[in-house]
């Protein structure tokens, strides 16, 4: 096997894994930047994946191919409702940030396993019959050597995920919006001070942040586990946040620290196809993108610069 041919099949298995982990991340990105710690990225991205299965298995045969595009955007709206129990802890009562957002990644499993039961009276979900495909993009497939790399037998959900990259990185960076948002995260007393309404930026950011996180669950549950069950989500959240923090809170490192863990995790999906990894015990190459988190985190989180009011609630008058 060729470079070009060993490429070929690592970075489509790649942006495939990563895809949920960027999306997630970047409300990860959204919400810190605000001052708000959501430590609730996997609730989130539990909720996402439960109201995506759930809506997909309802409504397939009415809307057919478009069914998983119109699942994740209803798990982008319902998980962006369900973030307010986070806002709400964290903002008007002052809650302590990680314990809530632990208490939504409790709350979202228990509810998603409690309605599964109810519903389909066993512990996970149906197979889901309409879910993305991969595809080859028209024209661009043809490019040499870069067609069989970038637009061959790829998922448009991992197109979306950089692209969505870039617009957060935008709006964040270059918009008035963005500004008002990471001056309530570094300095909120002076952005009161120049009118900008602290609590409610706080909450647009927390909202956003379940959209993403919903929409992150629900591409993972689409692309990848095809039904929800108490393993659909279990760890892709907590590796979205150390994304986030691997990133530097910042739109495209967050995107680019979630592609190097989605080419960990493909790991144990190509290296057959990988000389050096072929005869490496499978149970290592599955622990192997935990570890490789751990060991991401523990060298540069040192380095990271975390928005200065990160965690601390914001009490009007106070200095």
């Amino acid at each position: 096997m060729n470079i070009i041919d060993l490429l070929g099949n690592i970075i489509p298995q790649a942006l495939f894994f990563a895809s949920p982990l960027i999306l997630t991340a970047l409300g990860g990105v959204l919400s810190e930047r605000s001052g708000i710690i959501n430590i609730g990225l996997e609730g989130l991205m539990v909720m996402g994946a439960f109201v995506g299965i759930v809506f997909n298995l309802i409504f397939a045969d009415m809307f057919g191919s478009y069914t998983p595009w119109l699942s994740i955007l209803a798990a982008m709206i319902i998980s962006a409702v369900f973030a307010l129990f986070h806002a709400v802890a964290s903002i008007t009562f002052r809650a302590d940030q990680v314990v809530s957002g632990v208490a939504i990644n409790f709350l979202a499993l228990g509810i998603g396993l409690f309605l599964t039961k109810q519903w389909y009276d066993k512990g996970q979900t149906d197979m889901v019959n309409q879910p993305f495909y991969t595809t080859d993009v028209w024209l661009l497939s043809e490019i040499p050597v870069l067609g069989k790399l970038f637009f061959t037998n790829m998922y448009l959900t991992s197109y979306m995920a950089i692209i969505l990259a870039f617009v957060v990185w935008y709006v964040l960076f270059k918009t008035p919006f963005g500004l008002r948002l990471r001056s309530v995260g570094e300095h909120p007393m002076a952005a009161d001070t120049n009118g900008i309404n602290v609590y409610g930026m706080r909450y647009v950011a927390v909202m956003l942040s379940g959209a993403l996180g919903g929409l992150g669950g629900s591409v993972f549950a689409l692309t990848i586990a095809m039904n929800f069950s108490q393993s659909t989500i279990v760890g892709q959240g907590f590796m979205a946040l150390a994304a986030v923090i691997f990133g530097k809170w910042h739109p495209l490192g967050a995107m680019g620290a979630a592609i190097f863990f989605g080419f960990a995790q493909s790991l144990s999906v190509v290296s057959s196809g990988i000389p050096l990894l072929a005869d490496v015990p499978q149970v290592f190459l599955l622990i192997a993108p935990y570890v490789l988190t751990i060991l991401a985190l523990a060298g540069f989180i040192g380095r990271a610069e975390a928005p200065k009011s990160l965690g601390t609630p914001y009490i009007k008058g106070n200095r």
